[in-house]
């Protein structure tokens, strides 16, 4: 092992993310993550503490100390074509609003970051709270595209998921949602048409993807950049806590006050939050249910009917 002090084991959380997402190409890669992990802690002087569990779904997350003993995390990422860009994302953000990137070798997948506090997710705190220390960090994170930059664009990764959803119509029929589906492809072809912006995106902003910290009070990790429309990356906001608005009485008033109050707080247009929510919810309930998760798929699809 890579230390006395800690050992590399792999959740199972991880280990079933990437399994149910990445097929073979996972198992491939969940077999050697040991060893390179091991390597890397060697290549950067770091020592482990311990890995964290249950984690993340497509990275392992060692908390480990550098050569001047100061706190650390290794981060071990599958490279995906969502993730292989959240260094330049993090780079380019300099820790304003989100984890400070201490070095990196992308092509590999490993990042090593600022330590927070993993423990104290932006989740923790009623939603009223943290929907309003979420707004306030977006504000920060949406800024102008570097020169030359490599993101996708909203428009390129929105064509590549309605071809996919297109050619997985069978999946909405089983859940009674091919109308659905055709209303959100519908409204995203047309959004497509004239999107109004071009900001650096977080791409992946939930709850659960901010952390406390000592230099600021939350801080945003883990994204998946894109350049285009601030209304786009609200979106995946406003469908956070859905089990909450679930079971909420008149969820579908719920839903849409939520919208409306997003939309105010960062003055975004509200119909276009509403069709990129709409679209970014059915798309991820049909994902779900092609990685065999059901229930999930069933509460993402009862959101996006409520808008």
């Amino acid at each position: 092992m890579s230390s006395a002090a800690g050992q590399i084991t792999v959740p199972d959380r991880l280990r079933d993310g990437v399994l149910a997402r990445q097929g073979q190409t996972g198992e491939r890669w969940l077999a050697a993550l040991q060893d390179r992990v091991t390597r890397q802690l060697a290549r950067w002087d770091l020592i482990l503490d311990r890995i964290a569990d249950p984690g993340g779904r497509l990275s392992l997350i060692g908390y480990v100390r550098r050569g001047d003993n100061s706190p650390a995390v290794l981060k071990t990422g599958l490279v995906t074509p969502e993730t292989a860009q959240e260094h330049a994302a993090l780079t380019h953000w300099a820790g304003r609003g989100a984890v400070l990137l201490l070095d990196a070798e992308p092509a590999e997948g490993f990042l090593l970051l600022e330590r927070l506090h993993g423990d104290i997710p932006l989740r923790s705190l009623a939603e009223a709270k943290a929907m309003l220390e979420a707004t306030s960090l977006l504000r920060r994170l949406w800024t102008e595209p570097p020169t030359g930059h490599q993101f996708t664009s909203v428009a390129e990764q929105v064509e590549l998921r309605i071809g996919w959803l297109r050619e997985h119509r069978a999946l909405a029929e089983r859940l009674d949602a091919l109308r659905l589906l055709d209303e959100a492809t519908e409204i995203a072809a047309g959004l497509l048409s004239s999107i109004p912006e071009q900001f650096l995106l977080h791409g992946d902003f939930h709850h659960g993807n901010v952390m406390a910290a000592d230099r600021s009070p939350w801080l945003a990790i883990d994204p998946q950049p894109l350049v285009g429309e601030r209304a786009y990356d609200l979106a995946w906001l406003a469908q956070d806590r859905k089990e909450t608005l679930a079971a909420a009485p008149g969820p579908q008033g719920a839903a849409r006050r939520r919208l409306h109050q997003l939309a105010e707080a960062v003055e975004v247009d509200r119909d276009r939050l509403r069709g990129w929510t709409l679209f970014r919810t059915v798309a991820a309930g049909l994902t779900a249910l092609a990685a065999g998760e059901r229930s999930n798929a069933e509460l993402y699809l009862e959101f996006a009917d409520g808008l």
